[in-house]
């Protein structure tokens, strides 16, 4: 038959969900790492080059030390690690649903452009980069 275009609801090749399981994989080994090597031991991973360079906190400095808090349980400590980070979650889970529901049922959803929500992201972390370097603010700071 004619091939199929790949317009919204439309079926597509039937892959499966092998790329949404596969990226879970992916994730799952990465949090058994970060969960087992802890980020707060010295040398265990790289600095973050813009600290190591400014001095100041970029928006995902204290990423990696959040994820070994999460992984062992500690919310509060997790949340003094990175805020946003924390608070990002369950938007990245909605968005890993997302594709694992379009994967299973053969359908892709073109997402319509959202320019603002972009923006609104790169503003939203650049806000948070910018207040966790201000003075009074430390509590935002890893």
């Amino acid at each position: 038959g004619p091939p199929m275009s790949a317009t919204v609801g439309s079926p597509v090749a039937v892959r499966g969900p092998v790329g949404p399981l596969a990226s879970l994989l992916a994730v799952g080994v990465g949090l058994a790492v970060v969960g087992i090597r802890s980020p707060e031991q010295p040398g265990h991973y790289p600095v973050c080059p813009f600290h190591a360079v400014t001095g100041l906190w970029c928006p995902a400095c204290g990423s990696l030390r959040a994820v070994h808090a999460l992984c062992h349980g500690d919310l509060a400590t997790a949340v003094h690690r990175n805020v946003l980070l924390v608070a990002s979650l369950p938007l990245l889970a909605y968005w890993w649903l997302g594709w694992f529901r379009d994967s299973v049922d053969g359908h892709r959803r073109r997402p319509t452009p959202r320019v603002f929500s972009s923006l609104s992201l790169i503003a939203g972390m650049l806000a948070f980069a910018v207040l966790r370097n201000l003075p009074g603010f430390g509590l935002l700071a890893p």
